[in-house]
């Protein structure tokens, strides 16, 4: 009987590996074939749309970052009587807002908001909201306080919402301190194959292409319809992604509008990163999966790739419990099928390196961004992987357990950046 059930379980975790590995070969096989197609596209905006824009700039202790991004907003090439810069300064500690209120006095469309240590921590979305409270643009884009966009980002952005369809848009996210040590250059393979192939291949197949949070704007009237960003939610880009679909409205992903990140620099901020994206994309799945499925303003392979994105963060839990049944399985002589699925955990487990960067997506992304050196690093992947099984591990029981007690178990654990960045812009 125990073996019965082991051998089904072990097979519907199997059918949900070969699901995934195969939307990865899916993906990859897409922007392949799509490839001098968008190589051709413009990336010129539209001069004769240019809506008022109004970009959030959410910052707690950033004073080493935000001298930065502000700079470089006084350089972008959008009419400056169309845009407004709002910089929340989420209860610092630091000089975050004194260097944010020397940039608002010598530019005007430069505001700051200033929360008190009560107010702020909370987490991005308490911060966005308030910001959103006094944002007047048609668009409202946020952009992390460590980032660096190309001066015409906004031109490439705002473009999509010439289209009443679109409700949300989302830019490309790479690497500034790629070179720094190991874990930047494997954040790096791992943003090149969730952008340059995973979101490219979701625009490109109409499927959901998911808001990253920052690099990204939606329209302010359906964003105040939605009920602005959800504070109980820790991931709270993809909750407000699901809930644009669920509006009947579409996101559009934009390759060429990049900007540049500071990738995290260790192991232990790795963790405290992964583990809140993982916690809050399951609040996400539990929040979201029944109403994709009941959606009528989704189509069917929309609510297929809705699923599997909303769950993507408990693969690494359900392969570490399918090596732990089929380890079983060999001690509890299985009948000789299993033989044949047990040589498939080498391929499965090489195929599934990272979360969102799969091997496959990883090396053609690699490759259509002519990154032949990075692509040397690739099989390394494997190691963040099994990093993310106790990662994602810890999110699902702090969750379930938070659940059942009925408690608040968020704790909004922001990202330290050092500024390291700085040395890697070329004036």
């Amino acid at each position: 009987m125990i073996t019965e059930i082991l051998e089904t379980l072990f097979l519907i975790l199997t059918a949900l590996m070969i699901a995934y590995l195969t939307r990865h070969y899916i993906f990859t096989l897409t922007v392949l074939k799509n490839h001098q197609k968008h190589e051709k596209a413009t990336t010129v905006g539209n001069a004769a749309y240019q809506p008022t824009v109004s970009i959030l700039i959410p910052a707690l202790n950033e004073e080493k970052v935000i001298g930065r991004i502000l700079q470089r907003m006084t350089e972008l090439t959008y009419p400056k009587d169309k845009m407004e810069i709002i910089v929340i300064d989420d209860g610092s500690t630091d000089d975050t807002g004194k260097i944010a209120e020397q940039c608002s006095k010598a530019h005007s469309y430069i505001k700051v908001i200033h929360r008190s240590e009560k107010e702020g921590g909370r987490g991005k979305a308490s911060t966005l909201n308030a910001g959103l409270k006094h944002a007047k643009g048609e668009i409202i884009l946020c952009f992390d306080a460590d980032y660096y966009p190309q001066r015409d980002i906004l031109e490439k952005l705002t473009k999509e919402f010439a289209d009443p369809k679109v409700g949300a848009v989302q830019g490309r996210v790479t690497v500034l301190n790629e070179p720094q040590n190991i874990v930047t250059r494997l954040v790096t393979l791992e943003r090149i194959g969730g952008y340059r192939v995973d979101q490219q291949a979701r625009d490109s197949l109409g499927l959901i292409t998911q808001l990253g949070g920052t690099v990204a704007g939606l329209r302010r009237d359906l964003l105040e319809s939605l009920g602005r960003w959800d504070e109980s939610i820790l991931a709270e880009d993809t909750d407000i992604t699901f809930r644009v679909y669920l509006a009947g409205y579409k996101i559009r992903y934009v390759n060429e509008a990049e900007c540049y990140e500071e990738a995290v620099e260790s192991w232990r901020a790795y963790w405290k990163q992964r583990y809140r994206w993982a916690k809050g994309h399951m609040q996400c799945a539990f929040k979201h999966s029944l109403k994709v499925l009941k959606s009528s303003n989704l189509r069917f392979r929309e609510k297929v790739d809705g699923l599997l994105l909303l769950n993507v963060y408990f693969i690494p839990i359900l392969v570490l419990l399918s090596w732990i049944i089929s380890v079983l399985l060999f001690f509890l002589k299985s009948p000789q099928w299993f033989g044949m699925f047990w040589a498939l955990v080498p391929i499965s487990l090489y195929s599934c390196v990272g979360n969102f960067a799969p091997f496959f997506e990883v090396g053609i992304g690699a490759y259509l961004d002519g990154r032949t050196r990075a692509q040397w690093l690739i099989p390394l992947l494997i190691f963040t992987f099994l990093y993310n099984i106790p990662i994602c591990t810890k999110a699902l029981i702090d969750l379930l357990i938070s659940k059942i007690f009925r408690r608040n178990g968020n704790h909004w654990a922001k990202t330290v950046h050092s500024g390291n960045g700085n040395s890697y812009i070329m004036s």
